[in-house]
């Protein structure tokens, strides 16, 4: 099994922006889809965004729609998620996984980076 390793992680205050790296590691990627979720304490996980690594095709919750940003880069097995705009209801710990073909769901998952969005 490869790795994910997320960074870029931080405080900022309301209406600043951040953006997450996703680096997967141990060779030549293999995935059919990436993803950014979230959880904060207290509430079930939720998905932010998607995206199909051959196509980039992309996918992205209400909330953030129009806010964040998926995007790739597939030579560095690397993927993004620039946030912009962001509000205190963001705050959560932010986790990438990718969905390996073959895979019937997400079955690898990085540590997880935290976002404070202070009012």
């Amino acid at each position: 099994q490869g790795q994910l390793t997320e960074s870029g992680g931080g405080a900022v205050q309301a209406g600043g922006s951040l953006r997450l790296s996703c680096a997967a590691s141990g060779g030549t990627f293999t995935g059919y889809a990436m993803g950014w979720f979230r959880q904060a304490p207290g509430k079930e996980r939720e998905i932010v965004a998607r995206m199909r690594w051959a196509n980039g095709e992309t996918y992205y919750q209400d909330s953030v729609k129009d806010r964040f940003t998926i995007s790739r880069n597939r030579a560095m097995n690397t993927v993004y998620l620039q946030m912009n705009s962001l509000k205190p209801e963001d705050t959560a710990v932010y986790y990438c996984a990718a969905q390996q073909v073959g895979a019937r769901d997400y079955n690898l998952w990085g540590q997880g980076t935290q976002v404070t969005v202070s009012s």
